[in-house]
């Protein structure tokens, strides 16, 4: 099967809530995301508009990678966060390098296996080299043990950062990879 690897347009918004609610219905969302289908599905439209418009093609700061079916159905995403050194990131962490932080990855289970993950990964990676970025990084948590599996194929490494997830006593790990240890030649622009 084909699929068209890209970024989200600002209108398509609609599409990015569908496939985000059918993530947040994954039997392991739990594990992969740090919110439910229910608070999800009740926020408003103006939400998922301005949400999916700050993500979409010719954004800076962050941007929705999505995997189009040749029917059109989007079948798998993940977005890239640019996060600046001298900022702290979501878990109250400081940001001490210019980095990405991919997030809300998710591939359909019909299209898991198809190696439909590694090439949106491969993107995400392109889209933030062509910003200077020096690493990548993400979070999964301890029980998700396929994605760390997936995470370790393409390259990421656990750094031994860990994030406690509130009273839970759940955490999660932080895995990253180096610009420097993929051979790509850095350039400023």
């Amino acid at each position: 099967m084909s699929y068209v690897i890209r970024s989200v347009r600002a209108d398509e918004w609609v599409a990015a809530k569908e496939l985000r609610l059918v993530a947040l219905r994954d039997p392991v969302a739990h594990l992969a995301f740090l919110e439910t289908y229910e608070e999800a599905a009740a926020r408003p439209d103006s939400y998922w508009q301005e949400r999916t418009a700050g993500a979409a093609e010719g954004a800076e700061a962050r941007q929705q990678i999505i995997a189009e079916g040749p029917d059109g159905q989007w079948v798998g995403t993940l977005t890239v966060l640019v996060e600046e050194p001298g900022t702290t990131d979501w878990a109250g962490f400081p940001v001490e390098r210019k980095q990405g932080h991919v997030v809300g990855v998710f591939v359909r289970p019909e299209e898991r296996g198809s190696g439909l993950t590694e090439v949106l990964f491969d993107a995400a990676l392109e889209w933030a080299w062509g910003r200077g970025l020096e690493r990548v990084r993400l979070i999964v948590h301890e029980e998700n043990g396929r994605a760390q599996r997936f995470y370790r194929r393409a390259g990421f490494v656990p750094t031994g950062v860990v994030v406690p997830l509130g009273d839970s006593g759940d955490r999660e790990l932080e895995f990253v990879l180096e610009r420097s240890s993929v051979g790509v030649p850095y350039s400023d622009g």
